[in-house]
């Protein structure tokens, strides 16, 4: 946890102008500690409103973070990105978020699976982003609605200014960058200032969907609101090619494809397969291998001959997918075990051992609760947030190329780099 207090009092350097652009989790947060150290800070957000995106996270019921120490947040991201945020998450943790939160009334809770929201009650995100609100403007933060940035100015080692929609400049000592990904952009995420740091070169990975629903070449719209449960979700170069990644979890059908946090954490690499090559779906509902299910039906084939196929199909699916899926493997919705040839049993075995989805469709970008990609983070001090080579600039946030998984990891990371770009400008 950050020892630095927040009272300009212990901060030592001459008071700056600072401009910070994105009033996300981020960037509020930044805005936040450096108005705490005295600084005169500016905080632009396109929208009308701050931490819009914090409003539709977790479902509209803001997972703010997860629970556990440090080193087990860290765990959780592949290893460069654990590298990069390990300064940060010490300095800036999730303890620390949840007593800023705490102390503006917002009470929090753990579930067993460590995401951590507000109380279930109407509002719950409301409450968090009014809570940072709150923490900003009593900073004395100048918070400036609908201040769309549509321009950097300067070039390397200093910029100048920023250039808003309609022509102003706004000119500062030191710039903080927290505008997000590209994903969901009715939330003012547009990604455009990624092409704008790479004109200035600025080292960066082009913006690639993750944690986003993923589409199917053949969607089952009837299905949709069905889950699959228990299983894990497959990724293959092909019909019964090579397992290219799985993910253990559920999904859920939608009308033009699958979600679920499964479906969700799996996009990226479906994506990446997707335009590499062949890619096919599908989920492993069975923990047994092929053997002991075939014996098993070898024996009800012998001892209830008259059972009925979906009967047996039902202690693995849910019970409405059941007809459709006999039909999809070839076999009548009335098939009985005593009349199943080795054929059948072949594609009965097949539905529980790895459910066939098929081809899976473009995963859409502006879908993914975070975007992939972004200011690469061998270009950022992880200390700081600076931009090598620069001496005004730090990026932040969604910003950076991070992506966590599912539960609250994003949001945290979003947070601790934001501190620290709110801080230590000497």
């Amino acid at each position: 946890m950050s020892s630095h207090p927040p009272e300009a009092s212990r901060n030592p350097i001459p008071p700056l102008r600072v401009a910070v652009a994105g009033g996300g989790a981020a960037g509020m947060i930044a805005a936040w500690r450096a108005a705490g150290l005295g600084h005169a800070v500016t905080l632009l957000e396109a929208n009308e409103r701050l931490g819009t995106k914090i409003l539709i996270s977790g479902g509209g019921k803001c997972n703010i973070t997860h629970a556990g120490p440090v080193p087990e947040l860290l765990r959780a991201f592949p290893p460069a990105q654990a590298r990069f945020l390990r300064p940060g998450l010490h300095e800036f943790d999730n303890a620390e978020v949840l007593e800023l939160l705490r102390r503006e009334g917002v009470v929090t809770q753990a579930r067993d699976n460590g995401r951590v929201f507000p109380l279930d009650r109407p509002g719950s995100a409301a409450l968090v982003t009014a809570a940072f609100e709150a923490l900003v403007r009593r900073a004395g933060v100048a918070v400036r609605l609908g201040a769309r940035v549509a321009a950097l100015q300067g070039a390397r080692p200093r910029l100048e200014a920023l250039v808003l929609a309609g022509g102003e400049r706004l000119e500062a000592d030191r710039f903080i960058l927290a505008t997000g990904g590209a994903s969901y952009p009715r939330t003012g995420t547009r990604g455009e200032v990624l092409g704008w740091l790479a004109a200035l070169g600025v080292p960066v990975t082009p913006w690639f969907p993750a944690l986003a629903p993923i589409p199917l070449r053949r969607p089952r719209p009837a299905w949709e609101g069905v889950a699959l449960r228990g299983g894990a979700l497959q990724l293959r170069a092909g019909p019964g090619g090579k397992l290219l990644a799985a993910h253990t979890g559920d999904i859920l059908f939608t009308r033009a494809g699958i979600s679920g946090p499964a479906a969700l954490e799996l996009s990226r690499a479906v994506e990446a397969a997707r335009r590499s090559g062949e890619a096919w779906l599908g989920y492993a509902i069975a923990n047994q291998g092929e053997a002991p299910l075939e014996a098993e039906l070898l024996d009800l084939q012998g001892g209830n001959p008259h059972l009925a196929a979906r009967t047996w199909l039902q202690r693995w699916l849910p019970e409405r997918l059941c007809g459709p899926a006999l039909e999809e493997a070839g076999l009548p919705a009335d098939q009985r075990m005593n009349d199943l040839p080795r054929a059948g049993r072949k594609a009965l075995l097949a539905l529980v051992l790895a459910f066939p989805l098929g081809e899976p469709g473009p995963v859409d970008l502006e879908r993914g609760e975070v975007s992939a990609g972004g200011v690469r983070l061998e270009a950022v001090e992880p200390r700081t947030m600076a931009l090598k080579g620069w001496d005004n600039l730090r990026v932040c946030g969604e910003l950076l190329d991070i992506d966590g998984p599912v539960g609250g990891y994003n949001l945290q990371a979003a947070f601790s780099t934001g501190y620290l770009a709110g801080c230590q400008y000497d």
